[in-house]
């Protein structure tokens, strides 16, 4: 069987991409062999590509979570068989590829309602949805909550969540038609477009407090608007930097005890049990229809187009690589 590997030579442009066919090897102990049948994409992605979190040596493999078939088991392995349905997410990257070993304990068997595109498309997302409903901020009935990108990947994901907690969701999203897709995922309020007044807007539907926690991976400007649609005593969390690098923001801002958050879903998932305990919980959430809807599909081969699509902001949902 051959691989097809999408390499990234350096951190970069687009034009930093090449493909690579090769042969498979075999799994090594306590690892399994996954046959790619979809490929997820994120934005840590574009930030692996460009160096904003540089890969430890290059050429590298990017992408941080996929889904598809095991075709062969590893020395020591026991819970898999050939022909399971898996999918993986988080720390290491690599996902990039047609197959893949990877460690037994990072692979979680899919139900048979769940797809191996919906997985792949909502695994990654969901958990961080999970971390930052129930970790990062416990969300719960009556928590009133701010969600940039209400439309996105992940946007969607916690709008669904939320509301499944019985939360009031303020969404932001940039045009009408990302605010349809908004209100059909339960978003109980919308800001739309990049030019609203989102302080203003969001102090007048929370009768001039603010929410209790705002979700932000919008980053540049956006965070300080943020962080000052919070309530006192709440929570700004800044999970990403779509719109570009965020700008110092004085520490005057925080009061009086607004808390402001940073949290790392890769980091998270770096032990071994939280990992498994948040892709079990984003895997019983996809079961309940809470996932992201598919935006678009591309070829492994057109990653680069893939990553145009991604940046451009013109999807609304997930992107889809498909080998």
């Amino acid at each position: 069987m051959t691989d097809q590997i999408i390499w990234l030579n350096a951190p970069g442009d687009i034009t930093k991409f090449h493909v690579e066919h090769r042969g498979c090897e075999p799994p090594g102990d306590g690892e399994i062999t996954i046959r790619h049948q979809a490929i997820g994409t994120n934005f840590l992605d574009v930030y692996h590509r460009k160096g904003v979190y540089p890969m430890p040596s290059y050429p590298a493999v990017i992408g941080a979570e996929a889904a598809g078939i095991v075709d062969d088991v590893g020395p020591g392995v026991s819970m898999f068989q050939k022909g399971d349905r898996v999918a993986y997410a988080g720390p290491p990257v690599g996902a990039y590829r047609s197959t893949r070993n990877i460690a037994a304990e990072r692979a979680i068997k899919l139900p048979d309602a769940v797809s191996a595109r919906t997985a792949a498309s909502s695994l990654l997302k969901g958990m961080t949805a999970y971390m930052l409903l129930k970790k990062t901020y416990d969300v719960r009935a009556g928590t009133q909550v701010l969600i940039h990108a209400a439309a996105g990947g992940l946007g969607s994901i916690l709008v669904r969540w939320a509301r499944s907690l019985d939360a009031t969701v303020i969404g932001t999203v940039g045009s009408s038609e990302k605010a349809a897709l908004a209100a059909s995922y339960g978003a109980d309020h919308l800001i739309v477009g990049r030019s609203a007044d989102i302080i203003a807007d969001v102090k007048r539907l929370t009768n001039g407090l603010g929410v209790d926690v705002a979700y932000d991976g919008i980053g540049g400007d956006t965070l300080l608007k943020t962080i000052r649609s919070v309530r006192p005593f709440g929570m700004a969390v800044t999970i990403g930097q779509a719109a570009g690098a965020i700008p110092p923001v004085p520490v005057e801002e925080l009061r009086p005890g607004k808390a402001l958050c940073h949290p790392s879903i890769m980091a998270w998932c770096a032990d071994v049990g939280q990992y498994r305990e948040a892709a079990l919980a984003a895997v019983g959430a996809m079961e309940t229809g809470i996932v992201s809807q598919i935006g678009a599909e591309y070829r492994l081969a057109d990653v680069a187009k893939a990553h145009e699509e991604m940046e451009s902001g013109r999807s609304a949902g997930s992107i889809l690589l498909i080998p």
